[in-house]
C-alpha cells in the first residue's frame, strides 16, 4: 500500500528509536552468555570497564563516564562490592563522597575480559573496522541527543 508524502515517516520500520531500542536490547543479549562466565551482568560489566581504566574513582566520575545517575549505579555497586571486585569507601576529606575501587580479585577478572571483545565481535559478525565505524556513528548520535536534551 502506498503512503501519502510524509505519512511513511511515522511507519515502525522508519524509526530511529525503534531500531536503536531494538538494537540495544539485542546486542546485551548477545553479551549475556559471554558476561555470565565472568559472573557478570552487562550493567556491572560497564562499571568493571570504567574501573580497569581508572582505578578508584568516585561514584559521581563513575556517573559521568557511564552517563548514568548515581542513584542507578549504587545498587549495582553494592551487588559488585558483595561479589568481592570491588570497594567502596567515602574520600578522605569529603564524607559526601564515595570512592570505588577494585579489589584484587576485580583487577584480576579484567584478565579473563580480554577475550570479551574478541567472542562478541565473531558473535556479532563484525569486523574491527565495522565495530570503529558503528562506534563513531553511536557517539554521534549521542552527542546530537544530548545537545538536543541541553537545549530544551
Amino acid at each position: 500500500m502506498t503512503q501519502p508524502a510524509g505519512e511513511e515517516d511515522l511507519l515502525l520500520e522508519h524509526q530511529l528509536c525503534f531500531a536503536l531500542s531494538v538494537a540495544s536490547r539485542s546486542v546485551v543479549a548477545a553479551y549475556r552468555p559471554v558476561l555470565e562466565e565472568l559472573g557478570l551482568t552487562h550493567p556491572q560489566y560497564l562499571v568493571m570497564l570504567a574501573l580497569w581504566e581508572q582505578s578508584p574513582r568516585t561514584v559521581k566520575d563513575l556517573s559521568e563516564a557511564l552517563l548514568q545517575e548515581p542513584a542507578t549505579l549504587s545498587p549495582m555497586l553494592k551487588r559488585l562490592e558483595a561479589a568481592g571486585l570491588v570497594t567502596r569507601s567515602r574520600v578522605a576529606g569529603n564524607e559526601r563522597s564515595l570512592a570505588v575501587g577494585l579489589t584484587a580479585d576485580g583487577a584480576a577478572l579484567r584478565q579473563q575480559a580480554l577475550s570479551v571483545p574478541g567472542t562478541m565481535l565473531q558473535r556479532l559478525g563484525l569486523d574491527r573496522d565495522a565495530l570503529r565505524e558503528l562506534n563513531g556513528s553511536m557517539r554521534e548520535l549521542i552527542r546530537a541527543s544530548q545537545l538536543a536534551l541541553a537545549a530544551d
